[in-house]
């Protein structure tokens, strides 16, 4: 299959067992609508992906970060490995567009959505460890997931960081404002902007208000960030 060689060059990784590679691209709603045999979709690779991804991401945030207590170093995993930041991830190998989704799914944005895209990055892990074992898990994360740390932190706590400098820097309050809702009650997509006083300094988008609003926040801080070092 065309596509699955395709997504092997990209992750440079070759499966021996490709079966596994095209379990972990297939989504629950693909399965049942080819009505393919029970347990055939990604969940439960995705289970095994997500215990591998905390294991390595652990020990190497002990091995990094020496001198940071166990408290700080669990907020920092948790903002490695959370469903947004693997999501975002997953942008650089065009993970969405390689996925086996059910017809419906697919004609609601399922290929952009952060909870479909963050189960198929763990859902891929366990099938690398399982065809490859610890080593070859280790190194995919590593070099699609343990990078750019400060960033994936920064955009995990966003909010909390962005409220923090408005209140050090302007006079105006920080607010987000609700500008676009669409789609069906089981597939919304929120738009926000964040805002300093009526100003927009930030978009996102999100499958919630509060997703929506994390992203906007993220975007926000690059900004003003950019806008600090000019």
């Amino acid at each position: 299959m065309q596509q699955l060689q395709e997504f092997q060059e990209r992750i440079g990784y070759q499966f021996q067992d490709e079966k596994l590679l095209k379990q972990a691209l297939t989504h629950s709603s693909y399965a049942n609508e080819k009505r393919l045999k029970k347990l055939s979709d990604n969940e439960r690779l995705e289970f095994l992906g997500d215990a591998v991804l905390e294991i390595i991401t652990s020990e190497f945030l002990y091995q990094q970060y020496r001198d940071v207590p166990e408290g700080d170093l669990t907020k920092l995993r948790a903002s490695i490995v959370c469903e947004q930041t693997l999501a975002l991830c997953t942008k650089p190998l065009e993970l969405g567009s390689y996925l086996l989704l059910g017809k419906g799914e697919d004609m609601t944005g399922g290929r952009k959505r952060k909870s479909i895209l963050s189960d198929a990055m763990e859902a891929v892990i366990g099938a690398i460890y399982l065809d490859g074992g610890f080593t070859s898990a280790k190194e995919f994360i590593s070099k699609f997931i343990l990078t750019d740390i400060e960033h994936k932190q920064l955009f995990y706590d966003s909010k909390t960081i962005l409220q923090e400098l408005v209140q050090a820097e302007f006079s105006e309050e920080l607010n987000y404002a609700l500008v676009k809702e669409e789609g069906p009650d089981h597939a919304k997509l929120f738009g926000v902007e964040a805002r300093i006083g009526s100003k927009c300094v930030g978009v996102g988008e999100g499958p919630t208000k509060k997703a929506a609003e994390q992203e906007a926040a993220y975007h926000a801080l690059l900004a003003l960030q950019k806008k600090g070092k000019q």
